[in-house]
Parts: structure tokens; C-alpha cells; sequence
């Protein structure tokens, strides 16, 4: 297939990139600049200049293409809605990068939740999170196309594209370094269900062969607290214990979204449609053994 992907440059979008063309398809990919344009192409990807705010771009790239992925902002509406009509009526499958902060509390890491959701579980979603949950209907409802979500959990593993990191993990590793201490939001009891990076890109090749239109599928294949994961930090890093810090705290270091809703929530889903419908069948198990083994030190 020749497929647009937004994201290109980024860890998620880059990886798709990647492996989906070790597949065989071929590649076009967003980006916002001359200098990541020619490393992207050195990757084998074609770049399209542009950026999310450039409607007409988009839309001219999605109608194009056999397929899309958008794998940059979850919730840039406009870039939604701009490929959304690019590929409206056409039968093409679109796959939309999502994230489990959509069904995210507000514990600020002190509770563990009973709550763990599925694709057959009536969501809670937090009033920030209201936006984030339209759009992905909207995209699951693109009239005439194959409207398809990936809500991806934390995402673990080194990126394949021209980004390495991802979100949640390398940002308690970098405060880590610089303070010389592990830091979590409240007593990190809070959990957070995940996945490897290489069975992320696995599932949307899937996705995108076989998944029917108006799936959602939950990307996870384990489970595990902040308090486990900045244990495995520490352990990886030669650092003293974990210590506790504020949502106030952690919002000056990494913004208050990410400070409540990336590292001081309750996350949790299991993946079973995935599993179910397209015989995905996850690899990597366990978060914090690859920290301990296997994340990267440089």
C-alpha cells in the first residue's frame, strides 16, 4: 500500500514508518522541516512538508494515499478532521493514534483504582478527557471509510524511526540524572497497563490489513505501578531509593497534563479485541525487566 502517516518524525509515527515499509508498503510522511526531511528520506521515507494546522495538505495526502495513519497529536482537531474528509467515502482505512489518558483519574498517584476497562466496558472518562473521546468517535464514525483507534497504553522499548524516546518513561529517567534521585507523584501506588514498542507497530500492520471499520482496540500487553517502574529506574541507574514528590512538584518539572495524567494516575484497560479479532499475539510481558536489562544508558 502507498500510505500517508502524520508523526513521521516521531517515536510512535516513526517506528509505524519504518517497520511498515521492512513490509513492504511504501511511505509518505509528514514532517515540519528541511533538516528532518532529508534524514527522514535517508530512512526511505518520502517527505511531505507541512504540519498539522496545514488542512489542505493533509486532506490532498489522505485522499492520495490507499491508507493513513495519523500518528502525531491525538487531539488536534483540525488535523483530524482534515483527514477524515480525505479519505471520506473511499473505503481506506484510517488509523488514529489514541492514548489510555483518555479513561485517566486524578489520584495524583496516592490510590490504586479497581477500575480496568476493556473494549466491551462503558468508559469513564474524565471531564479533560471529553474532547479526546470525540474525536476518537469521530474518527471511528468517518463516514464511508475504515475509521480505526489504537489507544495505545505506555509504550515502552527504544523507537526504530529518527525519535528513540517515548513519553512517560525517558522523562522520569532525564529528571532521574539530573537530580541524582528517582521521583514519583504521591506514592506512585497508581498503575499503568503497557507495551513494547515493536508489538505496538506489529498490531497497526495488523490494523491495517484486517480490522474492521469502527474498531477500537486497547494496545497493552502487562501492568505495573510507578512505584515498580521507579524502583526499576533506580536499580537500572545505580540511585538510591524512590522518593515521593507533588502533583505541584512534578508540575514544575514536567507541566501539570503529564503531572496528572501521565505519571499520577490510574491507566488500566486490557487489550482482548486485538487479541480476539486480528490474532495479535504481543511478545514483550514486562515493563520494568526491560528497564532493568534492557533501556538504553546513553
Amino acid at each position: 500500500m502507498n500510505l500517508f502517516i502524520t508523526g513521521a518524525t516521531g517515536f510512535i509515527g516513526g517506528s509505524l514508518a519504518v517497520d511498515l515499509k521492512s513490509r513492504g508498503h511504501s511511505i509518505r510522511g509528514l514532517v515540519r522541516d528541511e533538516a528532518k526531511a532529508r534524514k527522514l528520506a535517508a530512512l526511505g521515507v518520502e517527505p511531505v512538508l507541512g504540519d498539522l494546522d496545514n488542512v489542505a495538505v493533509l486532506t490532498a495526502e489522505a485522499r492520495r494515499a490507499d491508507g493513513v495513519i495519523n500518528a502525531a497529536s491525538s487531539d488536534h482537531e483540525k488535523a483530524i478532521r482534515a483527514l477524515i474528509e480525505g479519505v471520506k467515502g473511499s473505503g481506506k482505512p484510517l488509523l488514529h493514534t489514541s492514548g489510555s489518558s483518555v479513561i485517566g483519574d486524578d489520584v495524583k498517584g496516592d490510590a490504586l483504582s479497581p477500575n480496568v476497562f476493556d473494549e466491551d466496558t462503558p468508559f469513564i472518562v474524565e471531564p479533560e478527557k471529553q474532547a479526546r473521546h470525540a474525536l476518537d468517535n469521530s474518527v471511528l464514525a468517518a463516514p464511508g471509510a475504515r475509521g480505526i483507534v489504537l489507544c495505545n497504553t505506555m509504550i515502552y522499548g527504544t523507537g526504530k524511526g529518527l525519535s528513540r524516546d517515548s513519553v512517560q518513561i525517558p522523562p522520569l529517567v532525564a529528571q532521574a540524572r539530573k537530580s541524582g534521585v528517582v521521583r514519583v507523584v504521591g506514592k506512585g501506588v497508581n498503575r499503568w497497563s503497557n507495551v513494547h514498542i515493536d508489538d505496538v507497530t506489529a498490531l497497526y500492520a495488523l490494523a491495517l490489513e484486517k480490522a474492521p471499520s469502527g474498531a477500537f482496540y486497547f494496545v497493552e500487553n502487562g501492568e505495573a505501578s510507578y512505584a515498580e517502574i521507579g524502583e526499576a529506574i533506580a536499580a537500572r541507574l545505580k540511585l538510591g531509593p524512590v522518593r515521593s514528590w507533588s502533583v505541584e512538584e512534578a508540575s514544575r518539572e514536567w507541566g501539570e497534563g503529564h503531572a496528572r495524567y501521565s505519571f499520577g494516575s490510574n491507566s488500566r484497560v486490557r487489550g482482548k479485541r486485538a487479541r480476539r479479532e486480528l490474532g495479535w499475539a504481543p511478545r514483550h510481558d514486562s515493563v520494568t525487566r526491560w528497564i532493568r536489562e534492557e533501556m538504553p544508558l546513553d
